[in-house]
């Protein structure tokens, strides 16, 4: 995992931070998971046709980097 674009490990194991088979999901992937949960509860994603779970899945990422990007600036 690359620290600087994904946050590094959500929920890291000491001593095991740096073994790819324990790392289990990074921060933008958590913070992505945390920000679609309210997504839904807004709208719906067969509201916006074929593309609604992608444009839903993309905006949480969106939010996501956001919220690292923010993170790291303090």
């Amino acid at each position: 995992m690359n620290t600087d674009q994904d946050g590094g490990n959500a929920f890291p194991i000491p001593g095991l931070q740096n073994d790819p088979d324990f790392n289990g999901m990074s921060l933008r992937d958590y913070f992505a998971a945390k920000a679609m949960q309210g997504l839904i509860t807004t709208r719906h994603p067969h509201h916006h046709g074929e593309d609604g779970p992608a444009q839903l899945a993309g905006d949480a990422y969106l939010i996501a980097d956001a919220m690292l990007h923010v993170r790291g600036a303090q």
